[in-house]
């Protein structure tokens, strides 16, 4: 079976990237009104941003399942490189871990900004 050229692999960059989106959509609905009233943009923006609260399980969810995914591929999965590729070095692979766990620790900073709010709104 091979891969379709339109179809991208899931590397644990692309899990990891995807899972940091999908963690700005779960908080977008109560950080993103925040940021952008701190950066001065009007009251409008933020207020249809809350329409997005009805969808955070789900953006919760799918954050979990994508950087799971690149754990999985970082640490359970075998490499599947060539000896010669650019993946098969281990410095290479050393890089990918330290991003992920950036990418880890911001999504969950912001998964866990809707807990907090109220702290800072009170």
């Amino acid at each position: 079976m091979t891969n379709s050229p339109h179809i991208p692999k899931l590397t644990p960059e692309l899990t990891s990237a995807a899972g940091l989106l999908a963690a700005f959509g779960a908080s977008a609905c109560c950080f993103g009104p925040l940021l952008l009233v701190t950066l001065g943009a009007g009251g409008i923006w933020a207020a249809r941003l809350r329409a997005l609260e009805a969808w955070t399980p789900i953006f919760m969810a799918a954050t979990g399942l994508l950087l799971g995914a690149a754990f999985w591929r970082l640490y359970v999965s075998p490499r599947r490189c060539a000896p010669d590729d650019v993946c098969a070095a281990p410095a290479v692979l050393h890089r990918q871990r330290i991003v992920f766990w950036i990418v880890a620790t911001l999504a969950a900073a912001m998964l866990l900004f809707p807990f907090f709010v109220p702290l800072f709104t009170e």
